[in-house]
């Protein structure tokens, strides 16, 4: 999952995708299937069960 942000129409957007997709940077806006998508890149946290 990665967060996207449209350039032409400014919604920003979760998308699912595979590594390969990804990496081809080939992601159309959901909304307006603008080509024009700029990564959102935000942080997160990550849990385990097994204490350190």
């Amino acid at each position: 999952m990665y967060d996207y942000k449209c350039l032409d129409c400014g919604k920003e957007s979760l998308v699912v995708l595979t590594l390969k997709q990804h990496e081809s940077n080939k992601v159309t806006c959901p909304k307006c299937s603008s080509g024009k998508m700029q990564q959102l890149y935000t942080s997160f946290i990550a849990h385990t069960t097994k204490k350190s």
